[in-house]
């Protein structure tokens, strides 16, 4: 084997749109956000206390394990459903999935020291790697509309 095959490096961005372009029903919505990639990846990332802020349907979230870049979150929805979320999260990139879920993140600098922020997920269809589209993109704008008011609230540098 040579070692002048080709390579390509994506930033977590460009990642999140092909994985999720394979996913049937998800739809990518991204942002630019006036804030750093550092503060904008620790409150996406804080999944006990930010996340459930800009996830519209989760109440309470729990790390149950983080083992290198493998996390296994314990979710409850605010109408009582319970979903245990496995996934990786590394610098700028997550991706959990459960059963019945998946849920994706991922924030890139842009070259101005915003941060360009990427959501999608939803509600998986049973037996397959596909998402019901259904308020797919509605739900992404608000969690984007939350994170962005969580960035700008004081406490958080904003």
């Amino acid at each position: 084997m040579t070692d002048d095959w080709p390579t390509a490096t994506l930033d977590p961005v460009r990642r999140l749109r092909v994985l999720a372009a394979g996913v049937p029903g998800a739809a990518v919505t991204e942002r630019i956000l006036d804030a750093p990639i550092d503060q904008v990846w620790a409150v996406l990332t804080d999944f006990e206390t930010g996340f459930t802020k800009i996830q519209p349907d989760m109440y309470k979230v729990r790390v149950a394990a983080l083992v290198g870049d493998r996390i296994e979150l314990h979710a409850r929805g605010r109408l009582g459903q319970r979903a245990r979320l496995r996934g990786v999260v590394l610098p700028g990139w997550c991706w959990l999935q459960s059963r019945f879920l998946i849920i994706a993140m991922a924030a890139a600098a842009e070259p101005d020291g915003r941060t360009r922020v990427a959501l999608t997920g939803g509600v998986r269809v049973p037996t397959m790697a596909a998402i019901v589209p259904i308020g797919v993109r509605r739900e992404s704008r608000r969690s984007l509309d939350r994170l962005a008011e969580l960035l700008t609230s004081p406490g958080l540098g904003g």
